[in-house]
Order: C-alpha cells, then sequence, then structure tokens
C-alpha cells in the first residue's frame, strides 16, 4: 500500500515537471516559463487573454510559433559551437551604440525605454547575440554558396531603371497609428499634403520615436527582412506608404532623406550591388530554410505543449 502511494506520488510530481517542459532541443530544455515569457509581447498586441478560453486557439498558435522560432535558436546556436563560431561582447556593444544612436538616446534613455517595454538591456543583448549568430552562420553555409549572375543584374536593371536611385543616407519613418484615431482620414491629410507625415507621427503615432517625427535613423539595407526590404526597394526619397497593418495596428513608412535634396538615379555599373543585395536576399533566404530544414532533420525534438 505504501509503495502505490509512493508511486503515485511519484507520478504526480513527474507529470507536474513534465508540465513545465515545453520542449527539449538535442537535450537542451525550453520550460513554459520561457516560452510563455517570450511569447508575452505577442499576445499583448493581439491583445489575448491565455486564460480566457476563447482565445485559446489563438494563444496556442502564437505558442507554437514563438515555440518555432526559439527551437530555432537553440539549433543555431548548437550549431555555431560546432562550427566555433562565436560572438564577442564588443560586437554586441557595437550593435547597442548603433541602436542609441539612430534613436538619438543616451545610455540613460535607452535603458529607461527598455525599462518601459518590460525588458532589460541583458534580454537585449541576449537577442542581438541570436541575430548576429544567425547572420554568421548565414554567411558562413548558406551565403558563399548563393550565386547572382551578371545577366540577372543586366535584366533586374532593365525592368527597374526608375527605382534605381541612389540610397546612402536615406532614413526610414515609421508610424504606428493610435486606434482610437482615424487612421485612413489622417493618411489622406498626409497624402494631400494638409499635414506632413512627419507632424501626424508627433501627433499620432505610439511608437517610441513619435517625438523625432517617426524618423528611426539610417535605413541598413543589408539587414531588413524580406517583408521591409520588398516594402522599401518599392519606394523614391519622400514616398509614403498607404496604410498596411503592423502588428495588430494600422501604420505607414516615409522614406526620406534629411535636408531634402533630389533624387539620383544611378547607371547599371553604379547599381550592381544595389541589385546584387535585392536579388541575393531571396536566394538566400531560400538557401537558409533548406539549411535550416536540415539541422532540424538531423536533431531530436521532442514537443511536449
Amino acid at each position: 500500500m505504501l509503495l502505490a502511494v509512493i508511486l503515485v506520488a511519484a507520478c504526480g510530481v513527474q507529470a507536474a515537471q513534465l508540465n513545465k517542459v515545453a520542449a527539449v532541443v538535442n537535450g537542451q530544455v525550453i520550460t513554459m516559463f520561457d516560452l510563455q515569457k517570450n511569447a508575452l509581447p505577442d499576445m499583448a498586441r493581439a491583445r489575448l487573454n491565455p486564460d480566457n478560453p476563447a482565445d485559446a486557439k489563438q494563444v496556442d498558435a502564437i505558442f507554437r510559433k514563438v515555440l518555432d522560432m526559439m527551437i530555432m535558436d537553440i539549433l543555431i546556436a548548437q550549431e555555431a559551437r560546432r562550427l566555433k563560431v562565436s560572438v564577442s561582447p564588443a560586437d554586441i556593444d557595437n550593435e547597442i551604440a548603433k541602436l542609441m544612436q539612430g534613436r538619438n538616446m543616451t545610455k540613460q534613455q535607452f535603458e529607461e525605454q527598455l525599462a518601459r517595454q518590460k525588458s532589460s538591456v541583458a534580454e537585449l543583448r541576449g537577442n542581438i547575440e541570436k541575430s548576429l549568430l544567425r547572420q554568421k552562420i548565414m554567411s558562413m553555409e548558406v551565403g558563399r554558396k548563393v550565386v547572382v549572375t551578371p545577366e540577372e543584374i543586366r535584366a533586374y536593371y532593365e525592368a527597374h531603371k526608375d527605382t534605381m536611385y541612389d540610397r546612402n543616407g536615406l532614413h526610414m519613418g515609421v508610424m504606428v497609428y493610435s486606434p482610437k484615431v482615424n487612421a485612413a482620414s489622417i493618411a489622406a491629410q498626409i497624402r494631400s499634403g494638409a499635414l506632413t507625415f512627419e507632424e501626424a507621427a508627433r501627433k499620432y503615432s505610439i511608437a517610441p520615436n513619435k517625438e523625432k517625427g517617426g524618423d528611426m535613423g539610417p535605413v541598413e539595407w543589408d539587414r531588413l527582412n524580406p517583408e521591409w526590404e520588398g516594402r522599401l526597394t518599392k519606394m523614391k526619397p519622400g514616398d509614403v506608404t498607404e496604410l498596411f497593418d503592423l502588428q495588430g495596428h494600422k501604420a505607414q513608412v516615409h522614406l526620406f532623406r534629411p535636408g531634402g535634396g533630389g533624387v539620383k538615379m544611378l547607371s547599371l555599373e553604379e547599381a550592381k550591388p544595389q541589385i546584387d543585395a535585392i536579388l541575393r536576399q531571396p536566394k538566400a533566404m531560400e538557401r537558409f530554410d533548406d539549411y535550416t530544414g536540415q539541422l532540424r532533420s538531423k536533431a531530436v525534438i521532442d514537443i511536449r505543449l
């Protein structure tokens, strides 16, 4: 009888422990606590309550999406160790300095903003390290295998001559509309010239950069994800996008050169590096997907959601 009680108690303890594990990736545990913490921003943007049964399906979808990203971060980190690839503290310091410079913030202002966003410098450093590791692995194992031919570059130039302008020094302005305002009406005023993008951002945006008219600093073209690259490469300096959805809010983007100035169109020779980067990105992402698929296929992944 006593043995039966002990076994039942042990099973109960084991079940409780298993309930706290979201996944195990090659022996490395992802806890439910860490998964929930990483999923919180997405759930907040979607205004979902994990304790509301009506939201259960959407919450589960977010959990699985975030878990997939966390699994990939672990696989990339494990692959980096195998390849002896690392990111130095100085590399991370440089990235943080760029962020502060782009937002025109002091160290104290930057840390205060992180605190308002329920984050910390330590968490940011961890996220930057993951991002830089991914970039290094992608460059080593993917980038060198991607080929863009002169014929492809010439064909792209002929088809997109009107978009081949000098990108150096261009800034991106982002406006995220408050749900309390009529975004369509404000966008129409910007389009008509009755209101500038900067004025609208200062008055109606809920993004942290609203005081600077939405200015996010210089565009880092080589670090844009495919969605943002696709959006910006269709624009010319001075253009403002139509409204689009961004994390549950209406948003607009302004591409501009501080201080104004005309649009300098590029010759084929001048445009080659720019076109190479444009054509290389989707090819690299396709190869990266293949590469990460191979990592997954070789990994032992136990998902316990």
